[in-house]
């Protein structure tokens, strides 16, 4: 097993969402790189992390080579809260070096550092971009002596150095500075046909331990917005399921299941569109109001002003109902980012103290993610954390291949990890028929027949 040096001495990203992923931040006295395509948001992070580093004691140290000028960099950073006009020229230093170089060479960036170093003694130098340098570099053997004589510098100093560029893949197998690296943070960013998505990953971290794979994040006015990627959580020592029931808020349905569902578990609630699924959904998430405890209902479909609607047609004043703890969560089923749902969706059950949450409906996340894998490895580790949170949930999902009810293989990726199945369908005679069944009840002597429920201004009643 490898042994992870930790040390409290660390450089923050200015994000505690980055620093957690890095181990509490890079280590200081290191060279990193930051890599990625145009675009992927590689300047503002280090834009972010200068200005969250700095104070009075050593200046931060922003080369520019040959990608923006200063005047155009600093245009566009005033956008942004993190910038302070009055930290520039003093806590942080910029520097456009890039006509010395073209002038002189690349051999001149040893000395421009040198001399700055001498100067300013930074305690971070960040080069936007070291990519170009290799534009015009004469050769790869110039290139990599220069590489040499500029990390014997910096490593004699004590700063932390970040080389900014638009690397690829391809370049970080290939070229010298990353053989010297002691960190490499990729961005990357995935166009969609309505949205790009942006992810953050560790390659290399050395000496520490780091928190791997893919972690989505979103540019806004306070820089990165990072997601880090949700994973199931490590069972406690000692810990037991809960075997408290609660009542399920939907009249007759706890009988078909001994008494009522078990706290902590997962239901996946299944039918086809008209079955009752939203009624039964915030029957579920307004029993917990008269249980004395929070819920939160995450909708993709029905905007809060449409809820509102449902809510007073079953008698349910929506206002009363937020006062006592019905919380809401909408997201447009077309600008819905899996990773960033799912881990918003994860702080607000931690932060507000919800005991019961409803996902209506998973269907949505499924044609909005990118990745199903992805977005099955995220729902299996969110209901196990609310297992062990003792979170009751349930999840909605529409079958789409006819009125009888059936999962689907589609469903079916997400009926395994769940303690109940409800299936919802609809006869179509003379007069439509809902009924309802119980599938699976994990650890329940369940009713298996199949029951006729109806809908009135209530809510769902199973006969």
């Amino acid at each position: 097993m490898i042994e992870f040096i930790e040390t409290d001495e660390r450089v923050t990203t200015g994000s505690a969402e980055i620093d957690a992923i890095l181990g509490g931040g890079f280590p200081v006295n290191s060279i990193n790189i930051i890599m990625g395509q145009p675009g992927s948001g590689k300047t503002v992070f280090a834009e972010q992390m200068a200005f969250h580093n700095a104070d009075d004691a050593r200046p931060i140290l922003y080369l520019t080579t040959f990608s923006e000028p200063v005047a155009k960099v600093l245009k566009y950073l005033q956008r942004f809260t993190f910038y302070d006009e009055a930290s520039v020229g003093t806590a942080v230093i910029y520097d456009d070096v890039g006509a010395r170089l073209a002038h002189e060479g690349i051999e001149a960036l040893v000395d421009v550092v040198s001399d700055a170093i001498h100067a300013f003694s930074p305690k971070i130098i960040i080069i936007d971009s070291y990519k170009a340098l290799h534009d015009i570099s004469p050769s790869v053997a110039a290139m990599r002596r220069m590489l040499y004589e500029l990390t014997g510098l910096l490593t004699a100093y004590a700063t932390t150095v970040f080389l900014v560029g638009e690397y690829s893949d391809e370049d970080a197998k290939a070229l010298p500075e990353f053989a010297v690296a002691d960190g490499i943070i990729q961005l990357l960013r995935s166009e969609k046909s309505t949205r790009d998505e942006r992810f953050l990953r560790v390659v290399k971290l050395r000496g520490s331990g780091y928190f791997e794979g893919m972690h989505s994040f979103r540019i806004t006015r306070d820089g990165l917005d990072v997601f880090p990627r949700l994973v199931t959580p490590e069972v406690p020592e000692g810990y037991e399921m809960d075997m408290e029931r609660i009542p399920s808020g939907i009249v007759g349905l706890d009988a078909l299941i001994g008494g009522g569902l078990l706290r902590g578990r997962t239901t996946l609630l299944a039918g086809p569109s008209g079955a009752g699924k939203t009624t039964m959904a915030l029957r579920f998430a307004l029993q917990a109001l008269e249980d004395g405890e929070a819920a939160l209902y995450v909708n993709f479909q029905e905007n809060p002003t449409q809820l509102a609607t449902t809510l007073r047609a079953m008698g349910v004043d929506p206002a009363q109902a937020a006062s006592r703890g019905f919380k809401l969560m909408y997201a447009s089923p077309v600008e819905l980012q899996i990773d960033s749902l799912i881990v918003t969706l994860f702080r607000r059950v931690r932060e507000e103290h919800v005991k019961r949450i409803v996902i209506d409906a998973v269907g949505d996340l499924m044609s909005a993610a990118s990745d199903q894998d992805r977005l099955h490895d995220f729902l299996y580790a969110l209901v196990q954390h609310f297992a062990i949170s003792g979170v009751t949930s349930l999840l909605n999902f529409e079958t789409t291949h006819g009125t009888d009810g059936s999962i689907g293989a589609a469903g079916g990726r997400f009926s395994y990890m769940s303690d109940n199945i409800v299936l919802l369908a609809m006869e179509m005679d003379e007069m439509m028929t809902r009924t309802v069944r119980i599938v699976k009840s994990r650890g329940t002597a369940q009713d298996l027949a199949t029951h006729r429920f109806t809908i009135g201004a209530e809510g769902a009643t199973v006969v």
